[in-house]
């Protein structure tokens, strides 16, 4: 990862080695990852250039917008790639990705039937792409300074907290922001008015969500989503509407750290979006032998669990469940309880024309003008 690259130098100083004993032929593998920021143990890429002989390029990136456009402008020149599964489902439609060979995936078995179905309404037959990890959009906070702004009631459980103006407003000296997601930023306001988080009526973006969040933009500090994690941790902002692993990384940086910075997160009453990231080949991978050595590595349940360890997301393989720290797996922010489930929405594939009306609402909200 981008923030890590020193905790690799022992993996990649391995993997040389492994090559150059097992002669040039091992050293010419390699093979060229995107994937989101702090999404991944500092362990894995080590572990699977030590076990296989490959060199992997590591690059990421932080959000669906940024890593669509390379890939719709084609030639990205990576092997593997992380499309959260709405994304995904509307690039299939563009023959982006190569269809899996599954007999190269002795793990496949691992996952969990249940996430596969759900993935299926974005993947017909889940031909395309495999589950990472997922998780939900929901709100984190410190919990000291959010009192302090409004009182021992605040609503920290309901999007009131960050969408409502009058307690943003309150929250704005402490440091508030968003993720830089027009997709599930416009979707979470949706629902919060009481429209289809879906609604493919570009009135409702253009009109009423756009109308909302221009009401809070002055109270926004920054769209940005991954910088809000250190921002939390270090208490340099007080709320962020992010995604839940990020957030109890966050709140893991600040207990590690001894700080004093309580971090919380909240899937609030009203709903949230569940988000579902996917690995996925280009079709035009270079090193397609190395990209199914790299995604049957990440389907043992052991790799697998000491990545949502790290990370604080849940991961799509069953198989990893007894493998993850309890305080993980019993944590209802990462593995929700089933009256949160049914709250929860996953967002469908859109109309391209809909997503233009989408970015310029957001240049607006953005810009505040």
């Amino acid at each position: 990862m981008l923030n890590q690259p020193k905790k690799w130098l022992s993996g990649v100083a391995a993997a040389v080695l492994l090559a150059v004993s097992a002669g040039a032929g091992a050293a010419d593998k390699t093979l060229h990852v995107y994937n989101w920021s702090d999404y991944i143990s500092p362990d894995t890429v080590p572990g699977f250039e030590k076990q296989s002989g490959v060199h992997v390029v590591y690059d990421v990136f932080d959000s669906n917008e940024v890593l669509e456009g390379k890939l719709m402008a084609g030639s990205t020149g990576y092997d593997v790639v992380v499309p959260s599964s709405s994304f995904l489902a509307r690039q299939l439609q563009s023959g982006i990705f190569q269809p899996l060979d599954k007999t190269k995936l002795p793990n496949y078995n691992n996952l969990d039937p249940d996430i596969l179905k759900k993935l299926e309404q974005h993947d017909p037959g889940n031909k395309y792409a495999i589950p990472y990890l997922w998780a939900t959009t929901g709100i984190g906070y410190n919990v000291d300074k959010v009192k302090a702004a409004l009182g021992k009631d605040a609503p920290v459980n309901s999007w009131d907290l960050v969408l409502k103006p009058e307690n943003l407003e309150k929250l704005k000296s402490c440091g508030v922001s968003f993720l830089d997601a027009p997709e599930e930023i416009f979707a979470t306001v949706l629902n919060y008015l009481g429209k289809d988080p879906d609604s493919s009526d570009p009135k409702d973006y253009s009109g009423a969500a756009t109308d909302l969040l221009m009401k809070l933009r002055p109270n926004i500090r920054y769209f940005h989503s991954s910088q809000y994690i250190n921002d939390l941790a270090n208490g340099n902002t007080c709320v962020a509407i992010g995604w839940a692993g990020d957030v109890l990384q966050a709140k893991k940086r600040a207990a590690d750290a001894k700080n004093g910075v309580n971090i919380a997160y909240s899937i609030p009453k009203e709903g949230a979006l569940a988000f579902f990231d996917t690995l996925a080949i280009p079709k035009d991978a270079k090193n397609v032998d190395e990209a199914y050595q790299f995604l049957n590595y990440l389907l043992e349940p052991k790799v697998i669990a000491d990545i949502s360890d790290k990370v604080f997301y849940a991961n799509g393989n069953k198989a990893s469940l007894t493998f993850i720290n309890a305080d993980i797996r019993n944590n209802p922010g990462i593995f929700p309880t089933p009256e949160t489930m049914a709250k929860l929405f996953v967002l469908k594939v859109q109309d391209p024309k809909l997503d233009r009306v989408r970015t310029r609402a957001w240049t607006r909200v953005k810009s505040g003008k």
